[in-house]
Protein backbone atom coordinates (compact mmCIF):
# COMPACT_ATOMS: atom_id res chain seq x y z
CA UNK A 1 0.00 0.00 0.00
CA UNK A 2 2.83 2.90 0.79
CA UNK A 3 4.53 2.04 -2.23
CA UNK A 4 1.67 2.04 -4.21
CA UNK A 5 1.20 5.76 -2.40
CA UNK A 6 4.58 6.70 -3.49
CA UNK A 7 4.33 6.12 -6.79
CA UNK A 8 0.73 7.90 -6.90
CA UNK A 9 2.98 10.80 -5.40
CA UNK A 10 5.46 10.90 -8.07
CA UNK A 11 3.41 10.86 -10.71
CA UNK A 12 0.87 13.28 -9.42
CA UNK A 13 4.17 15.54 -8.77
CA UNK A 14 5.88 15.41 -11.99
CA UNK A 15 2.76 16.08 -13.74
CA UNK A 16 1.99 18.90 -11.60
CA UNK A 17 5.64 20.11 -12.09
CA UNK A 18 5.89 19.29 -16.45
CA UNK A 19 2.25 21.86 -17.23
CA UNK A 20 4.03 24.79 -14.35
CA UNK A 21 6.84 24.62 -16.83
CA UNK A 22 5.31 24.28 -19.95
CA UNK A 23 3.07 27.41 -18.63
CA UNK A 24 6.24 29.13 -17.69
CA UNK A 25 7.96 28.47 -21.26
CA UNK A 26 4.03 30.26 -22.89
CA UNK A 27 4.08 33.10 -20.32
CA UNK A 28 8.20 34.25 -21.56
CA UNK A 29 7.09 33.58 -25.55
CA UNK A 30 4.47 35.46 -25.39
CA UNK A 31 6.02 38.08 -23.42
CA UNK A 32 9.64 38.02 -26.08
CA UNK A 33 7.72 37.96 -29.30
CA UNK A 34 7.75 40.01 -32.04
CA UNK A 35 5.86 43.17 -31.84
CA UNK A 36 5.15 43.37 -35.54
CA UNK A 37 3.08 40.11 -35.66
CA UNK A 38 3.16 37.92 -32.36
CA UNK A 39 4.15 34.49 -33.30
CA UNK A 40 6.23 31.55 -31.01
CA UNK A 41 9.53 30.09 -32.34
CA UNK A 42 13.10 30.84 -33.96
CA UNK A 43 14.80 27.85 -34.49
CA UNK A 44 15.52 26.24 -37.79
CA UNK A 45 13.00 23.05 -39.04
CA UNK A 46 14.95 20.27 -40.43
CA UNK A 47 13.60 19.65 -43.89
CA UNK A 48 15.38 17.17 -46.82
CA UNK A 49 18.39 18.35 -48.25
CA UNK A 50 18.64 21.69 -46.81
CA UNK A 51 19.19 22.84 -43.47
CA UNK A 52 16.96 26.32 -43.30
CA UNK A 53 19.58 28.08 -40.42
CA UNK A 54 22.68 26.99 -42.79
CA UNK A 55 20.84 28.45 -45.57
CA UNK A 56 20.30 31.81 -43.58
CA UNK A 57 23.60 31.90 -42.38
CA UNK A 58 25.00 31.59 -46.34
CA UNK A 59 22.55 34.20 -47.17
CA UNK A 60 23.65 37.19 -44.59
CA UNK A 61 27.41 36.15 -45.17
CA UNK A 62 27.06 36.40 -49.08
CA UNK A 63 28.45 33.16 -49.46
CA UNK A 64 24.89 32.44 -51.37
CA UNK A 65 24.84 34.78 -53.53
CA UNK A 66 22.20 35.50 -56.91
CA UNK A 67 19.53 33.68 -55.54
CA UNK A 68 16.08 34.36 -56.37
CA UNK A 69 13.03 32.92 -53.63
CA UNK A 70 13.54 31.60 -50.52
CA UNK A 71 13.23 27.87 -50.63
CA UNK A 72 9.77 26.39 -50.52
CA UNK A 73 10.79 24.27 -47.38
CA UNK A 74 12.14 27.35 -45.56
CA UNK A 75 9.25 29.68 -46.08
CA UNK A 76 8.25 28.41 -42.81
CA UNK A 77 11.20 28.75 -40.98
CA UNK A 78 12.25 32.31 -42.27
CA UNK A 79 8.67 33.54 -41.12
CA UNK A 80 9.13 32.23 -37.51
CA UNK A 81 12.65 33.49 -37.66
CA UNK A 82 11.68 37.02 -39.00
CA UNK A 83 8.52 37.36 -36.64
CA UNK A 84 10.29 35.90 -33.85
CA UNK A 85 12.42 37.45 -30.61
CA UNK A 86 15.49 36.22 -32.82
CA UNK A 87 15.32 38.54 -35.43
CA UNK A 88 15.00 41.39 -32.91
CA UNK A 89 17.76 40.75 -30.86
CA UNK A 90 19.95 39.99 -33.90
CA UNK A 91 18.51 43.78 -35.42
CA UNK A 92 19.06 45.29 -31.81
CA UNK A 93 22.46 43.70 -31.35
CA UNK A 94 23.98 45.31 -35.16
CA UNK A 95 22.43 48.37 -33.32
CA UNK A 96 24.40 48.06 -30.75
CA UNK A 97 27.86 47.64 -32.60
CA UNK A 98 27.14 50.74 -34.76
CA UNK A 99 26.16 53.03 -31.41
CA UNK A 100 29.57 51.85 -29.59
CA UNK A 101 31.82 52.68 -32.90
CA UNK A 102 29.68 55.74 -33.44
CA UNK A 103 30.18 56.43 -29.84
CA UNK A 104 34.60 56.09 -30.08
CA UNK A 105 34.77 58.03 -33.44
CA UNK A 106 37.11 61.33 -33.00
CA UNK A 107 34.62 63.53 -34.97
CA UNK A 108 35.24 67.18 -36.17
CA UNK A 109 32.04 68.34 -35.85
CA UNK A 110 31.93 70.35 -38.70
CA UNK A 111 28.70 69.19 -40.36
CA UNK A 112 30.52 66.97 -42.93
CA UNK A 113 30.23 63.61 -41.29
CA UNK A 114 26.91 61.67 -42.40
CA UNK A 115 26.14 58.12 -41.83
CA UNK A 116 24.24 56.01 -44.99
CA UNK A 117 21.26 54.69 -44.18
CA UNK A 118 19.42 52.40 -46.53
CA UNK A 119 15.42 52.18 -46.01
CA UNK A 120 13.46 48.99 -46.79
CA UNK A 121 14.30 46.20 -44.12
CA UNK A 122 17.23 48.85 -42.75
CA UNK A 123 14.84 51.46 -41.47
CA UNK A 124 11.35 51.01 -42.06
CA UNK A 125 10.20 46.96 -42.10
CA UNK A 126 8.03 45.40 -45.13
CA UNK A 127 6.60 43.09 -42.26
CA UNK A 128 3.32 43.70 -42.86
CA UNK A 129 3.42 43.02 -46.80
CA UNK A 130 5.93 40.20 -46.63
CA UNK A 131 3.66 38.24 -44.25
CA UNK A 132 0.88 37.73 -46.28
CA UNK A 133 -0.22 34.79 -47.76
CA UNK A 134 0.24 36.25 -51.64
CA UNK A 135 3.93 36.74 -50.19
CA UNK A 136 5.08 33.63 -48.17
CA UNK A 137 8.36 35.62 -46.98
CA UNK A 138 9.77 35.94 -50.01
CA UNK A 139 8.80 32.27 -50.99
CA UNK A 140 6.57 33.81 -53.81
CA UNK A 141 8.12 35.50 -57.07
CA UNK A 142 8.12 39.15 -56.42
CA UNK A 143 5.22 41.45 -57.43
CA UNK A 144 6.70 44.92 -58.08
CA UNK A 145 2.84 45.91 -58.48
CA UNK A 146 1.50 44.91 -55.33
CA UNK A 147 4.77 45.96 -53.42
CA UNK A 148 4.92 49.44 -54.49
CA UNK A 149 0.91 49.57 -53.60
CA UNK A 150 1.80 48.18 -50.17
CA UNK A 151 4.39 51.11 -50.21
CA UNK A 152 2.26 53.87 -51.52
CA UNK A 153 0.07 53.09 -48.23
CA UNK A 154 2.87 54.34 -46.14
CA UNK A 155 2.05 51.92 -43.22
CA UNK A 156 5.55 50.50 -42.89
CA UNK A 157 7.00 50.41 -38.65
CA UNK A 158 10.56 50.99 -38.21
CA UNK A 159 12.99 48.30 -38.36
CA UNK A 160 14.07 47.18 -34.56
CA UNK A 161 17.03 49.02 -33.58
CA UNK A 162 17.01 51.52 -36.21
CA UNK A 163 16.04 54.23 -34.28
CA UNK A 164 17.87 53.95 -31.56
CA UNK A 165 20.92 53.88 -34.10
CA UNK A 166 19.41 56.90 -35.54
CA UNK A 167 18.94 59.19 -32.49
CA UNK A 168 22.00 58.57 -31.17
CA UNK A 169 23.61 59.41 -34.36
CA UNK A 170 22.30 62.60 -33.84
CA UNK A 171 23.19 63.51 -30.70
CA UNK A 172 26.61 62.82 -32.11
CA UNK A 173 26.42 65.50 -34.54
CA UNK A 174 26.49 62.74 -36.98
CA UNK A 175 24.05 63.94 -40.18
CA UNK A 176 21.58 60.83 -41.43
CA UNK A 177 21.87 60.37 -45.26
CA UNK A 178 18.84 57.76 -46.74
CA UNK A 179 19.93 56.37 -49.93
CA UNK A 180 17.29 53.66 -51.04
CA UNK A 181 16.19 51.94 -54.42
CA UNK A 182 12.82 53.16 -53.89
CA UNK A 183 11.07 54.88 -56.83
CA UNK A 184 11.43 59.21 -56.66
CA UNK A 185 7.69 59.09 -57.50
CA UNK A 186 7.28 57.68 -53.79
CA UNK A 187 9.37 60.39 -52.42
CA UNK A 188 6.12 62.32 -50.44
CA UNK A 189 4.76 58.87 -48.77
CA UNK A 190 8.54 58.03 -47.70
CA UNK A 191 8.77 61.14 -46.08
CA UNK A 192 5.76 61.10 -44.46
CA UNK A 193 6.19 57.00 -43.67
CA UNK A 194 9.54 58.00 -42.43
CA UNK A 195 8.64 60.72 -39.94
CA UNK A 196 5.62 59.17 -38.72
CA UNK A 197 7.67 56.34 -37.19
CA UNK A 198 10.45 58.96 -35.86
CA UNK A 199 12.78 59.53 -38.62
CA UNK A 200 12.12 63.57 -38.22
CA UNK A 201 15.28 64.91 -39.99
CA UNK A 202 17.80 63.93 -42.49
CA UNK A 203 20.77 65.49 -44.64
CA UNK A 204 19.72 64.15 -47.46
CA UNK A 205 16.73 61.67 -48.76
CA UNK A 206 17.84 60.31 -52.12
CA UNK A 207 15.31 58.03 -54.20
CA UNK A 208 15.63 56.66 -57.38
CA UNK A 209 14.68 58.56 -60.66
CA UNK A 210 13.84 57.57 -64.09
CA UNK A 211 17.39 58.27 -65.08
CA UNK A 212 19.17 55.99 -62.68
CA UNK A 213 19.87 52.96 -64.74
CA UNK A 214 22.55 49.58 -64.17
CA UNK A 215 22.51 47.60 -60.67
CA UNK A 216 21.89 48.20 -57.05
CA UNK A 217 25.53 48.57 -56.00
CA UNK A 218 26.26 51.05 -58.98
CA UNK A 219 23.59 53.32 -58.36
CA UNK A 220 24.07 53.64 -54.78
CA UNK A 221 28.23 53.54 -55.58
CA UNK A 222 27.36 56.62 -57.77
CA UNK A 223 25.62 58.44 -55.59
CA UNK A 224 28.00 58.16 -51.98
CA UNK A 225 30.45 59.26 -54.60
CA UNK A 226 28.53 62.16 -55.66
CA UNK A 227 28.36 62.93 -51.40
CA UNK A 228 31.64 62.25 -51.29
CA UNK A 229 32.79 64.62 -53.97
CA UNK A 230 30.33 67.43 -52.25
CA UNK A 231 32.78 67.06 -49.28
CA UNK A 232 30.91 64.58 -46.80
CA UNK A 233 32.92 62.39 -45.03
CA UNK A 234 30.61 59.08 -44.60
CA UNK A 235 31.62 57.77 -41.48
CA UNK A 236 29.30 54.59 -41.57
CA UNK A 237 26.65 52.64 -43.84
CA UNK A 238 24.14 50.23 -42.90
CA UNK A 239 21.39 48.49 -44.94
CA UNK A 240 20.20 44.68 -44.90
CA UNK A 241 21.51 43.55 -48.56
CA UNK A 242 25.15 43.43 -49.87
CA UNK A 243 24.71 45.28 -52.52
CA UNK A 244 23.96 48.64 -49.82
CA UNK A 245 27.45 47.93 -48.71
CA UNK A 246 29.57 46.89 -51.50
CA UNK A 247 31.44 49.31 -54.19
CA UNK A 248 33.20 52.25 -54.37
CA UNK A 249 32.79 55.21 -50.88
CA UNK A 250 30.93 52.39 -49.02
CA UNK A 251 32.34 54.42 -45.79
CA UNK A 252 34.56 54.07 -42.69
CA UNK A 253 32.85 51.20 -41.61
CA UNK A 254 30.31 49.39 -42.73
CA UNK A 255 27.20 47.63 -40.75
CA UNK A 256 24.18 44.70 -42.49
CA UNK A 257 21.14 44.39 -41.07
CA UNK A 258 19.78 40.30 -41.30
CA UNK A 259 17.31 39.95 -43.86
CA UNK A 260 16.68 36.68 -45.63
CA UNK A 261 13.81 37.64 -47.50
CA UNK A 262 15.06 38.24 -50.71
CA UNK A 263 18.32 39.15 -52.36
CA UNK A 264 19.28 42.58 -54.38
CA UNK A 265 22.49 42.14 -56.38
Amino acid sequence: MKVSLIVFFFLVTSSSTTCFQQTSNEDYITTQIHLLRPKSGAAGYKVPQIDCLSWRLAVETYNLRNWKLVPESCENYVGHYMQGKQYRDDCEAVADIAINYAKNLTLARDGKEIWVFDIDETTLSNMPYYARSSVQFGAIPYNDTTFNAWVAEGKAPAVPGALRLYRTLLSLGIKPVFISGTKDIYRKVRISNLKKVGYLKWEKLILKGEADKGSAVEYKSKRRTELVEAGYRIVGNIGDQWSDLLGTNVGDRTFKVPDPMYYIG
